[in-house]
């Protein structure tokens, strides 16, 4: 199904770009300087709204090349993940004896990579990979709350963790970021921020996340170890719960209008997408938040939106044949 038409808006956006900085289990460092972009408008052809059986909200998380997303879903006040094929067949996704699982990310190859949580813990989070059919849990050292959000074709793994017995939704401080690569965990915090959360890494290596410092909330790039900080336009707060980076460097996420902390919710969401220094809002019309999480080699998106009626829908923009 068609939803109507997007909106874009090209902003300003301010990059700072970091020095270089050492590869280490905990990274800090760098310097900084910045540079601005320019203002414009475009309208694209509307996404394709996802939509599950019986749910009241779904978002979609992550798309591969050959176009398969996964996400999440909630239908009777249960959470679930989802895989939904380049012909439109959805399958659930669920850790056996789970009661709340999501399906976050997928690579090329198809292992899927999720969270969950059993039901004699339910405020603990436990990551996964689905690869083969077959379920692999993990956790970085001492966490209680893993969201792992992207893996790559290399099988390398981002996230975020967080060690408190009661971890309160990102932004808040809580949370730092995390690669696992080859069974060995690297945490990831900029330098500065007081949390970093690490969205997705592309097949280069190449790692998205958002930070906080100073009352601000930030994206962040991470290649070979230095990072490069990357602030919105008027100081708009990005959202720390996910978003994404294809091999191009083409970084898609989400922004609010109000103060810190900016969370994926019903209103004050916009998403964005960054190529270079051109930076181009995207929302859905007539919703009342738009939020972009994934963007694949050719350029397609997904996300969700609210509408109207508060109903959260997931979407998919493509862009395969279009301009760029």
């Amino acid at each position: 199904m068609r939803a109507s038409q997007l909106q874009l808006c090209r902003l300003a956006a301010a990059v700072v770009a970091l020095a270089a900085c050492a590869d280490s289990k905990s990274v800090v460092g760098p310097t900084t300087a910045s540079s601005t972009a320019v203002e414009g408008k475009v309208n694209p052809t509307g996404p394709i709204t996802i939509d599950l059986p019986g749910a009241s909200r779904t978002l979609a998380l992550d798309i591969n090349e050959r176009g398969e997303i996964v996400g999440r879903y909630t239908r009777a006040g249960q959470n679930h993940g989802f895989l939904r094929d380049a012909r439109g067949n959805i399958t659930t996704i669920g850790y056996p004896g789970s009661s709340f699982s999501v399906a976050s990310s997928i690579n090329d190859r198809g292992d899927i990579l999720g969270w969950y949580s059993l039901p004699s813990a339910p405020a603990v989070r436990h990551g996964f990979v689905l690869e083969h059919g077959v379920f692999t849990s993990f956790d970085p050292p001492g966490s209680t709350f893993t969201n792992p959000l992207g893996i790559n074709n290399r099988g390398e793994i981002t996230g975020r963790f967080c060690t408190l017995a009661d971890c309160p939704p990102p932004g808040m401080g809580s949370y730092h970021g995390f690669l696992l690569r080859d069974g060995v965990y690297t945490i990831i915090d900029v330098p500065g921020g007081n949390e970093t959360n690490a969205f997705k890494p592309n097949e280069l290596g190449a790692i998205v996340g958002g930070f906080g410092e100073n009352g601000s909330e930030e994206l962040f790039v991470r290649r070979y170890g230095r990072f490069t900080k990357i602030a919105l336009p008027n100081g708009k707060p990005i959202s720390q719960d996910d978003g994404g980076i294809n091999g191009l460097g083409e970084i898609v996420g989400t922004y609010c209008d109000g103060a810190p902390p900016c969370l994926i919710g019903p209103t004050d969401n916009h998403g964005f997408l960054l190529v270079g220094h051109q930076l181009r809002t995207i929302d859905v019309d007539g919703a009342t938040a738009t939020a972009l999480t994934a963007i694949n080699a050719q350029g397609d998106i997904v996300g969700g939106y609210t509408d109207a009626n508060g109903v959260a829908h997931a979407f998919l923009l493509e862009r395969r044949g279009t301009s760029r």
